[in-house]
């Protein structure tokens, strides 16, 4: 008799298979209550109950522990790369350093707003010093002094001239605790101003080079994420690859495997040669250990899919390949505007232009004559308290200028100047050549992008040919009309197809990628890329 549990050997407790076990052996039981006695019959269903409680306790057991021990992620190429975007190390590497740069930014607009301190530097002083006489001597007297000071201070830079314009308030006060005596000293409105002539103005070349470094830092941002896109698209159709390795090799494991069962009927009636048994036997072994290649690639694909993406070590992920591509072309013209208006390599360029141009500045001002003017104007009072220090303010002026001139160096101010003229050449000619291979990369990458998707329509046309063919040469082979060779043919033809159906649709998807990277436009939609990110840090 063939009972249930015999069938569970045959079966690998798939659900719908483990139902129709159970189904099997009601019938069976039911049908030995309809012919056998009562007695013989309730021995007989007792038997077969315990074996479907067997089976019921392997099949929900069994997939109670599966479910606990993996989880399976189905994923898409879109899903990846919305993944790669939010989890992935690179692209929270790509956040904080267009962070850094936005508040670098920040810092670089603050200087030319007014800023607000307030100042106090208390002290207390009990020691013996060296005091100058009104005579003109010295002589050491101890102090017991207790001093305080309050500065309220406005400050305005003038990108301009380079100089910065002042408002200040303050009042001291002094206690003399040996003779017990106070004093106040005020300056209620002090109005200054403070020049560097002829020399290096930073707030005019500031002003000149980090808006680009900024306008660089939001379009390298973006070109970042549309890279990372591009990574995720080769970290999918890796795993896919992988996927794919290991259906063709248990595929053509079976058929191997089903090939050599065949031969072995087939040779021993004479019908095929021993030679041809033995390359069919070693082509099964040989199949066998590529089913275990694939499954190990599988697993390294597996986990480094995970670790970009940030997911958890035991997910299983399931990937939805895409077998088609979008059916649109890029124009080389639209192209070209959208990367120069939106690559950051452009700005990177003119950037290090300016920053040498700053440079050569700096050398000039430091090579030659220097001059420091301050001026300041204001009112003071002295008293012995506030009130006093507060009232019949006097008038107080002063100006200083600064003299510096390089009368005997040796040569270095003149050195240095040529040095900063030399670094702009060479900068202006790194530009010049980086501009000219960043337009032929535009170009070269637009030809090769509307190219690959013909390509992937002739590898998907030529997997499903090759199919085809692998199923007539099988066919063909079973009824003796080809030989193994020829076979074998129609197998490497069905294996290549395949993997170059993913291969030409791995490159399709990176080079889009890549090409919405250097023009930050999504030409499919039309539209162009942004980033919340971005639009809230304008």
């Amino acid at each position: 008799m063939f009972l249930a549990t015999d069938r569970i050997k045959v079966y690998d407790f798939h659900t719908m298979e483990c139902m129709k076990i159970i189904q099997s052996a009601f019938q069976e039981v039911y049908f030995h209550c309809l012919i056998k006695r009562r007695r013989y019959l309730c021995s007989i269903k007792d038997k077969a109950m315990k074996k479907i409680i067997i089976i019921l306790v392997l099949i929900f057991g069994w997939g109670n522990m599966s479910a606990a021990e993996t989880d399976t992620l189905s994923l898409t190429l879109d899903g990846a790369i919305r993944l790669a975007h939010q989890n992935s190390p690179s692209a929270q590497s790509a956040r904080n350093t267009f962070l850094s740069a936005y508040w670098n930014y920040r810092y670089y607009r603050a200087n030319y707003l007014p800023s607000v301190t307030l100042t106090s530097s208390p002290y207390v002083n009990k020691e013996m010093n060296k005091i100058t006489q009104s005579d003109g001597t010295a002589m050491f007297i101890r102090q017991d002094q207790f001093g305080a000071d309050l500065t309220l201070k406005i400050n305005q830079n003038i990108s301009l001239t380079g100089g910065s314009f002042f408002l200040k308030s303050s009042l001291n006060r002094l206690d003399e605790f040996q003779h017990g005596t106070t004093a106040y000293s005020s300056q209620p409105l002090v109005i200054g101003y403070q020049q560097s002539l002829f020399g290096y103005n930073s707030l005019k070349w500031d002003r000149k080079i980090e808006p680009i470094r900024f306008r660089e830092a939001k379009k390298q941002y973006a070109e970042t994420l549309e890279l990372i896109s591009a990574t995720a698209c080769n970290q999918f159709f890796t795993l896919a690859s992988a996927q794919n390795e290991l259906e063709m090799a248990r595929q053509n494991f079976a058929s191997a495997d089903t090939l050599y069962i065949m031969a072995k009927g087939r040779y021993e009636i004479g019908t095929i040669t021993e030679n041809e048994m033995l390359q069919l036997e070693i082509n099964r072994l040989n199949e066998e250990t590529n089913v275990m290649d694939a499954e190990i690639n599988l697993r390294e694909a597996q986990q480094s899919i995970r670790s970009f993406l940030g997911l958890d070590d035991y997910l299983e992920i399931g990937l939805t390949v895409p077998d088609s591509v979008p059916d649109f072309e890029v124009p080389l013209h639209n192209a070209m505007a959208l990367a120069l208006s939106n690559s950051p390599d452009p700005e990177y360029y003119n950037r290090i232009v300016r920053q040498c141009e700053s440079n050569l500045a700096y050398a000039n001002a430091n090579a030659r004559m220097k001059a420091d003017l301050y001026v300041q104007f204001g009112l003071s009072q002295t008293g012995k308290d506030i009130g006093q220090s507060l009232s019949h303010l006097l008038h107080q002026e002063y100006a200083s200028i600064t003299l510096s001139v390089p009368i005997l160096d040796w040569g270095r101010g003149r050195g240095k100047v040529k040095e900063a003229k030399s670094q702009l050449a060479l900068a202006e000619t790194t530009a010049d050549q980086g501009m000219n291979d960043f337009k032929q990369n535009v170009e070269k990458l637009v030809m090769q992008f509307n190219m690959q998707a013909r390509k992937v329509s002739i590898a998907s046309l030529t997997s499903r040919r090759s199919t085809q063919r692998h199923s007539v040469a099988m066919k063909l082979f079973v009824m003796g009309r080809i030989g193994i060779l020829d076979l074998m043919n129609a197998v490497n033809e069905k294996n290549v197809a395949k993997r170059s159906f993913i291969a030409a649709m791995r490159t399709y998807w990176s080079l889009y990628y890549t090409l919405r990277s250097m023009t930050a436009y999504d030409f499919e939609h039309n539209t162009e890329i942004t980033n919340e990110e971005l639009l809230l840090s304008k």
